[in-house]
């Protein structure tokens, strides 16, 4: 009896493990979708109330530039340039002309946080295509959303989270094409890894490292011809991006390659850097290492890291899978190469505090390895059965400590590092008297965009470098169109002071304030009469 017992409660007990592994097979992911969304909408709250969702002076401007083509002295897709890829931008266009999401930062948010969500769920998707059980793929997942760096970021407009988003999606269909050679699947990734291309170059990385793997699948089984085929396929997608980012160029500049040689491209500002002795990465391949070494273990933490490192080793020495299937997986570890490759160029920098420079400046860039990192810890708890328990239990030991501690680099980057731009003196000035005086406000969008943002002011009010007319009238006699002049005096790195320098201006304004950043000069009031407060070329093209 009792044996009979107990083998109806075993029976009941194997139903029901059964019937959950099904309900969670069959809905995991869209549960695992609602809870995300959940943790996403709390910590843009979060961090919104505590007044970190703004801190990166990139953010600012990359809401700026979204809201200058929809608002201004001449709005419009030029408004885009050419100093970033254009598809953050793009994103923020249907929201960005409401101030609530302007000015809260929301309208470039919202893009982080949905792919914040999406990210997770291509973790998720990744592991499961790999044959990682329940366990591994959600503790894949939590390595990803429960990185405190990456909560923040998720809730900030920077371009971070939109970067993982489609990168990772183009790197698990691509490992799906290894797997089952189908070439829609080859198709999605091409199409996902071209909207990488618009948001930042690492996607013009991951695109050459997608065409290598392509050739070494299809070489080894199939004829040059074949590979052939597959490769022009994907590029003909894949390099779309890049293609049309040539043209706007050509189309808005007259030069294909401005955006990287350009006054306002990176290879200028790290041309200044360089001049200044500070870009210590460049022609130094050991010294980029170790400075993305540690950005890298800032962001994920260190025993992290190390447990990626070993699930790595572990998925790729691994031969119950297919080789085809660990060549695919190779993708994950583009963005290593690409920010080391960058450091060494001199196409980009990262200051680490104590180790180069006196303070932070983009180490978020160690974010771009997270969901690798979680995919490899993922497959390591799927493999090492024994140990997936002490895993479990060292990673929410570690996770809890980061919380308690609250151990975020990116805030630290963002709220006192190179990557803020405490600019409140000034946008306060500007708001107090220029918000009820009739008259433009003359500034450098390239140089004060934190300003121009957090004044508060519509940017209607602001004549730049992008509002054609009003600007080439402004710098030619400054006194006739604006009432206010923003700059860093003595600075021609600031294009306002660098194109009024020469005339003898500043006899007709008042120095009414010097800050850090800038400096504030006021027309003086018997010049008044003739200053054009009104927009007056309504169909600038």
């Amino acid at each position: 009896m009792k044996l009979s017992n107990l083998s109806v409660e075993l029976n009941i007990h194997t139903s029901t493990f059964a019937f959950v592994k099904k309900f969670l097979s069959k809905h995991g992911p869209l549960i695992l979708g609602l809870l995300l969304g959940v943790i996403s909408i709390y910590c843009f709250i979060f961090f919104y109330q505590n007044g970190l969702a703004l801190s990166y002076n990139d953010a600012r401007s990359h809401l700026d530039i979204g809201r200058r083509v929809v608002e201004g002295l001449k709005p419009g897709l030029a408004q885009i340039g050419s100093v970033w890829l254009p598809l953050p931008h793009i994103l923020m266009i249907p929201t960005i002309w409401n101030d609530f999401m302007w000015h809260s930062g929301l309208a470039g948010s919202l893009q982080s946080m949905i792919s914040f969500v999406a990210t997770g769920l291509v973790i998720y998707m990744y592991l499961r295509a790999l044959g990682v059980g329940i366990l591994g793929r959600l503790v894949g997942v939590a390595i990803f959303i429960l990185n405190l760096n990456v909560l923040y970021m998720q809730s900030t407009a920077m371009t971070e989270l939109l970067l993982l988003g489609t990168m990772a999606a183009g790197t698990y269909f691509l490992l799906l094409w290894h797997r089952d050679d189908n070439v829609i699947d080859l198709i999605k990734s091409a199409f996902w890894i071209m909207m990488a291309s618009l948001i930042r170059y690492d996607g013009w990385f991951l695109f050459v490292v997608a065409v290598m793997l392509i050739i070494a699948k299809s070489l080894r089984r199939k004829s040059y011809q074949a590979t052939e085929g597959k490769v022009i396929l994907f590029s003909t997608l894949a390099a779309f991006g890049i293609f049309l980012w040539f043209v706007w160029n050509w189309a808005i500049f007259k030069d294909p390659f401005y955006f990287a040689f350009g006054p306002f491209s990176a290879h200028s500002q790290q041309k200044q850097l360089a001049d200044a002795g500070v870009l210590v990465t460049k022609g130094n391949l050991l010294f980029s290492t170790k400075i993305y070494l540690y950005s890298l273990l800032y962001n994920s933490g260190a025993f992290t890291a190390i447990l990626g490192l070993c699930g790595a080793i572990a998925l790729w020495t691994d031969k119950n899978l297919k080789w085809n299937i660990r060549l695919g997986t190779l993708a994950l570890i583009a963005p290593f190469f690409f920010n080391i490759l960058a450091l060494y160029l001199g196409h980009s920098v990262l200051f680490i505090q104590g180790l180069s420079g006196n303070s932070w400046f983009n180490v978020r860039y160690g974010l771009m390895l997270l969901p690798s990192i979680a995919i490899f810890i993922g497959y390591l708890t799927h493999r090492l059965k024994s140990l997936r328990w002490s895993i479990v239990g060292l990673m929410a030991f570690v996770t809890f400590f980061s919380f308690t501690s609250a151990d975020a680099v990116t805030i630290d980057d963002g709220r006192v590092g190179a990557s803020q731009k405490n600019v409140v003196q000034v946008s306060t000035w500007l708001h107090d008297h220029a918000k009820d005086q009739k008259g433009f406000v003359m500034i450098s969008a390239a140089s004060h965009d934190a300003i121009i943002f957090s004044s508060g002011l519509p940017m209607k009010k602001f004549i730049h470098e992008g509002t054609g007319l009003y600007w080439d009238n402004a710098i030619a006699t400054p006194q006739k169109w604006a009432r206010w002049i923003i700059m860093r005096t003595n600075d021609v790195n600031d294009l306002t002071f660098k194109e009024i320098k020469d005339k003898e201006i500043l006899r007709y304004y008042t120095l009414v304030g010097q800050y850090e950043f800038a400096d504030i000069y006021e027309l003086k009031p018997e010049y008044a009469d003739g200053l054009t407060t009104e927009p007056v070329f309504s169909n600038q093209k």
